[in-house]
């Protein structure tokens, strides 16, 4: 009986973990960029209660007697599903359908990667220009370098091309390219990838080398919307059946621990 209460302990403690990330969804269902996680999990160890030998009567046993000690948490995953692009009224809303990421260069000067293109245009000191993100972190061009503009330039006239190049129009009103364009990167397994905050993402053995779009022919090329933001992939109506599932499984977990208790205590009253 002992036995049943560490494993509805257990079964207790997935099933939070579980609510815990469908809680984090449901918080998130706003975010721009944000991907939706799942909880998985795994059944623990098992004991072997009886080998397979043979009956009292002689006859062979086919299979064995054992019984599980619970559940953990294996893996919460990640759901990369392509989110509902969002208008916006700001110049420098980039949206991407397809694979790809955005580069940001974080402030400990390493590259992390987003869906989230709510960008903006700040002073870098040098009275130019430098295409930010939110935080005021640099966003990379596809050659690995922040994109830097010189004071002259306009930026309500600058427009992207769906292939991410920096475009500005000339004396004739004509977009022209400025030799720059916001790079797009991808993975062969975003999965793997390792959430860090601020809907940022930071590369991983598991996520494979980074693949630059712009230099690597093996990939499908993205397609950079200017004036969308790419929403939540959250289901909500998904996540409240999920968080229904997730209650009604701890409460029976609950439900084991108070049963074994009960025969716990019908046993110590044997002597009565």
């Amino acid at each position: 009986m002992v036995r049943s209460l560490w494993s509805a302990a257990t079964g207790m403690n997935a099933q939070q973990t579980n609510v815990d990330t469908i809680a984090n969804n449901l918080a998130n269902v706003n975010t721009t960029g944000y991907k939706a996680q799942t909880a998985q999990f795994k059944s623990l160890l098992y004991q072997t209660l009886q080998t397979a030998t043979t009956t009292a009567n002689g006859d062979p046993k086919p299979t064995t007697s054992q019984v599980g000690l619970g559940v953990r948490n294996s893996s919460i995953n990640s759901s990369f599903n392509q989110g509902s692009l969002l208008a916006s009224s700001s110049d420098t809303a980039f949206a991407i359908e397809g694979e790809g990421f955005f580069a940001i260069q974080g402030s400990d000067g390493n590259t992390y990667y987003t869906r989230n293109g709510d960008f903006t245009w700040a002073t870098n000191g040098n009275r130019g220009m430098i295409l930010t993100n939110q935080d005021g972190l640099p966003v990379l061009s596809s050659t690995g370098r922040t994109i830097t503009l010189g004071s002259n330039y306009i930026t309500s006239k600058i427009t992207i091309s769906q292939d991410g190049t920096v475009c500005y129009p000339d004396a004739n009103n004509n977009a022209q390219s400025l030799g720059i364009k916001i790079g797009m990167y991808q993975f062969n397994n975003p999965g793997g990838l390792q959430r860090t905050g601020d809907s940022l993402f930071q590369a991983t053995a598991a996520s494979g080398a980074v693949l630059n779009e712009a230099t690597n022919r093996n990939v499908t090329p993205s397609r950079m919307v200017q004036g969308y933001l790419e929403g939540s992939n959250v289901q909500v109506a998904d996540e409240m059946v999920n968080l229904i599932v997730a209650q009604r499984a701890y409460e029976m977990n609950s439900k084991a621990i108070t049963t074994t208790d009960e025969m716990m205590q019908t046993a110590n009253n044997l002597k009565r």
